[in-house]
This record gives structure tokens, C-alpha cells and sequence, in this order.
């Protein structure tokens, strides 16, 4: 049974008033905020320094500014109250309960899981799914996320692990681009600009290697998410490397050639992982099953069934 000391267990005013007074610096904005008197907010934060024992601001005149220990306190404030609104609204979403939070890298939220998501919702009527874009990794104790899809390898701490399919890479530019700068090896590709992913530095090397040739310095744009490249190499920018599943949404369209051999196998793979606490909940388990068939049909010669538990 957890015992929770109730002085370490503001109330929701006393924090509402804390982070709006820290984020405006001014105790009148913060007030205007939350439709409150200024003295109502006043004596909130002061409440608030009274029970934790400890000063949060130096008043200077008019405005209130937060001391270290305050603007520390804050941040993880912040992601409390985010984490208590995201849950109330899947309550008020889905009062039964089958509700699925899930973080998803963006583009392969855009343009692999979203389009695909309406079959989920016909065969599972009574589940909702809500989605959030991440790319960098998080940790679980802090969000209110029951599974996250990303790309990687199966070492997303203490989380059980579920593979999708295994990356294959296309290398493609645009018509245009590609008349300029023929390419029948791998060395035509020498002072090309190649575009880059920033999370993803290996991704050419494994290309060129898979293409029986060897990447040399080359310059090029570094982007964050796979869209931005897609356009960049749609405008000319460069020769792009995607996921096959992306490059051949683009090729379908002609806005896009591919480079050489199509389809060369990556060195990750896309994983959905889920914690422990999760295991059993009805609605992530068939979103789970669902997930996998879509993932099966993607790429049949990659996929597997393997679950990989947390290590103990």
C-alpha cells in the first residue's frame, strides 16, 4: 500500500497558481489566466511556500521572480499536470476504460500507422486511440504513454518489446535531379549532396555497403524528420534515403526515383514496446495483434512475431 504525506501533496489551485505565476512572472497575468484575483493567486503560492516549508520567489515590487529550487519544481509540475489532463480526457474519451496512448515517430505516424488506422477502429469499435509524436526516447514513470512505436534495436529499458519489420533503405531523387547527375554505381554518387537524418548518421554507409560500394565525404542537408527529406529531395535539394515503405508512396507518385538497387536491408528495425504495468490491458493487446497482421502484410520477408520481455 503506498502512504503519500499530505504535505508533500499541494492542492490542484495551489499548483495551477504556482506554474502560471512562474511562467508570466507576474502575479496579475497569472490571475488573468485562471480567471482568479490577484490576491486569490497570492495567497495560493504563498500557501504553497508555507507547506513545502520553503521560499519559491523573490518579490521584487510588482513582479515575482522564481528562485532556482522553484524553476526546477516547475518543470516536473508542468509534466504532473500534463500527465493528469492527458488521462482525464482518455476517461472522458473512453469512460470504458479501452483507451490506447501511444507515441509514435512522426512520420511513420503520417504516413504508415494513420492511414491504417480506420480498419483498427471498424474491427474495435469501442476503443480510441490517442496519438503523440516522439522522437527522442522517454521514460514511461514520466509519461502517460501505454506504448510507444519507434526504430531502433530491443533496448528500451525495463519494456517488453515487439517487432514489426526490419528496415530496408531506398535511396531516390527526383526526375529532374537524376537526369542532371545520371547514376549506374555506386562511385557516380561522389560529390553528390546526400540528405542526411540526424538520429540516423549510419543509414548511408549501410546503403552503400549493401550496394557493394563504399561512402566517401559527402555533403548534404541534415534534417530531423523523414518529410522534411522527402521535400528537399521532391525540390532537388539531393538524393534522399527512406524507409522502403515511404520511398514507394513517393515513386507510386513520380515525384521520385530510385537509386540503384531498391530495398536495402537497414541495420534497425521498428519495434512497439510497452512497460510491464501495461501487460495486460485489454485494449493494447489487440491493438498489438492488429498491429502486427497490418506489419506482417508490409513487409512479409522481414516480419517477426518475436515479443521480447524486460530483463529482470
Amino acid at each position: 500500500m503506498i502512504m503519500r504525506q499530505r504535505r508533500f501533496l499541494p492542492s490542484l489551485s495551489q499548483l495551477l497558481a504556482f506554474d502560471a505565476v512562474v511562467r508570466h512572472r507576474s502575479v496579475t497575468s497569472a490571475a488573468t489566466e485562471l480567471n482568479l484575483t490577484q490576491s486569490t493567486v497570492s495567497r495560493l503560492t504563498q500557501s504553497l511556500e508555507e507547506q513545502l516549508g520553503t521560499d519559491l520567489f523573490i518579490r521584487q515590487k510588482r513582479r515575482l521572480m522564481p528562485t532556482q529550487a522553484a524553476l526546477a519544481y516547475q518543470g516536473d509540475i508542468q509534466r504532473a499536470l500534463d500527465m493528469i489532463q492527458r488521462a482525464s480526457m482518455s476517461v472522458v474519451a473512453n469512460p470504458g476504460g479501452g483507451t490506447i496512448s501511444l507515441a509514435v515517430l512522426p512520420t511513420f505516424a503520417t504516413r504508415w500507422l494513420g492511414p491504417r488506422l480506420g480498419g483498427f477502429f471498424e474491427a474495435h469499435p469501442g476503443i480510441s486511440v490517442n496519438l503523440s509524436t516522439r522522437i527522442q526516447r522517454f521514460s514511461f514513470e514520466t509519461e502517460i504513454f501505454d506504448a510507444v512505436i519507434y526504430f531502433g534495436d530491443p533496448d528500451w529499458p525495463d519494456v517488453h518489446h515487439h517487432k514489426l519489420f526490419d528496415e530496408a533503405l531506398t535511396a531516390c531523387g527526383s526526375p529532374g535531379f537524376l537526369d542532371r547527375n545520371p547514376i549506374t554505381t555506386p562511385e557516380d554518387m561522389s560529390g553528390l549532396p546526400l540528405l542526411r537524418l540526424e538520429n540516423r548518421p549510419e543509414s548511408w554507409a549501410d546503403w552503400f555497403a549493401g550496394q557493394g560500394g563504399q561512402m566517401t565525404g559527402a555533403e548534404g542537408m541534415v534534417v530531423d524528420q523523414f518529410s522534411m527529406m522527402i521535400q528537399a529531395a521532391i525540390s532537388g535539394l539531393g538524393i534522399a534515403l527512406l524507409p522502403d515503405y515511404l520511398a514507394r508512396i513517393e515513386m507510386a507518385e513520380g515525384r521520385l526515383l530510385p537509386v540503384l538497387d531498391e530495398a536495402v536491408p537497414g541495420s534497425g528495425s521498428y519495434w512497439l514496446a510497452w512497460p510491464e504495468a501495461k501487460a495486460s490491458q485489454g485494449a493494447l493487446s489487440r491493438f498489438r495483434d492488429w498491429l502486427a497482421d497490418q506489419a506482417a502484410g508490409q513487409h512479409p520477408d522481414h516480419m517477426s512475431r518475436k515479443t521480447v520481455s524486460p530483463s529482470p
